[in-house]
């Protein structure tokens, strides 16, 4: 029997009221909400057993956002699921506009964390296919967000794993646990989207024979492999191309477990009838800053001089690394910045020749 999941990562919920005039915002999050219920609208057209949310449900961990949304799950036919991502909650302690750290549990009962005040869970979506669902956010004893898995966490995560289960075990967490660009992990830029400690929590999982992992956090399309584990990270609702998935998982008449992934767009919506091209405009404008930072920290390490006109000629490359399956000619480049980009064009494993982005199928 097969189990049909949505996925819609980092929606950013914002209320009109929670979005600030003072500053140009970094995301379209005026789409956020009309764009979540035309994603939901069509996944339950489409047929879902679940929705999966891993992170970044709202812009900045408003209580107005986090009402919005857990008011509407609640609404829904199917249950949801979700994790907070670092912008649910920015704050170790709330104030009278936002969260804090400990009180985000509460407000998802009904999705995924019942009366628990911890904020990692499991659920079974079928008898034969278990969620587990991870918590990346943590505050050091400075106030300093970060993006890992805390101890405690890790010890329950590895009893969990010990126990036999017959079937599929699927994770979701927001930080990332595999590069999904060259080099990321080299790159400060890169590294944030990382989480801190991937080595240990990836050696838990491959140890227990855990393959498939569900991230967000990076606003891209992409499906990672390394060592028989797979990272599907999936774009967010308010940047390009404005992303949502279904995957479909039923056991494989000769073992194993199939994976269908099917991607789909918000191309349009009735107050932004060009949505695409409006929001690919929107990424373009940022990409030459966006690169002159990349490129002027660690590995490059160039002036600002020399990545000024660098970074033009690379500014559009941003919107096609973000839809996914990257495939673009890229400028006259020295080197060995011509090696390092001609990298983000789309390479399947050698395991998986037919792996892509979007639209593809797999056995676990």
């Amino acid at each position: 029997m097969a189990v049909r999941l949505g996925i819609i990562s980092d929606p950013h919920i914002a209320l009109p009221e929670t979005i600030p005039t003072d500053y140009p915002p970094i995301f379209l999050y005026e789409v956020s909400i009309p764009a979540f219920e035309a994603a939901v609208a069509h996944l339950l057209e489409l047929g879902i057993d679940a929705l999966l949310i891993p992170g970044d449900l709202t812009r900045d961990g408003e209580i107005l956002n986090h009402r919005w949304l857990s008011t509407y799950l609640q609404t829904l036919p199917i249950p949801c699921y979700v994790i907070p991502g670092n912008h649910d909650v920015p704050l170790p302690l709330g104030d009278h506009k936002r969260i804090g750290w400990a009180d985000f549990p509460q407000w998802y009962p009904h999705a995924g964390y019942g009366k628990g005040a911890k904020h990692y869970y499991q659920a079974l979506l079928a008898d034969n296919l278990q969620l587990i669902a991870l918590n990346s956010n943590q505050f050091s004893p400075t106030g300093q967000q970060m993006g890992a898995v805390d101890q405690g966490q890790l010890a329950w995560l590895a009893a969990l794993l010990a126990k036999p289960f017959a079937g599929l075990r699927l994770v979701m967490i927001h930080h990332n646990v595999l590069e999904h660009w060259p080099q990321q992990s080299q790159s400060p830029m890169g590294q944030r989207y990382l989480l801190e400690n991937r080595a240990e929590l990836l050696n838990l999982l491959r140890s227990a024979g855990v393959t498939l992992v569900l991230t967000g956090h990076l606003h891209v399309q992409d499906i990672a492999y390394e060592q028989g584990l797979f990272d599907l990270t999936t774009g967010s609702l308010v940047s390009y191309p404005h992303p949502y998935r279904r995957l479909i998982l039923q056991q494989h008449p000769q073992g194993g477990w199939q994976v269908d992934v099917e991607s789909y767009r918000i191309e349009s919506l009735k107050t932004y009838p060009t949505l695409s091209d409006l929001s690919r405009q929107w990424m373009l404008q940022r990409g030459a800053g966006f690169m002159v930072r990349f490129l002027t920290l660690p590995p490059f390490n160039l002036s600002e001089t020399e990545a000024q006109p660098l970074a033009q000629a690379l500014s559009s490359l941003w919107p096609e690394i973000a839809q996914g399956d990257t495939q673009v000619t890229l400028p006259t480049l020295p080197e060995p910045l011509a090696a390092y980009f001609a990298q983000f064009n789309h390479r399947a494993p050698a395991e998986y020749p037919q792996l892509r982005d979007n639209n593809t199928v797999f056995v676990i």
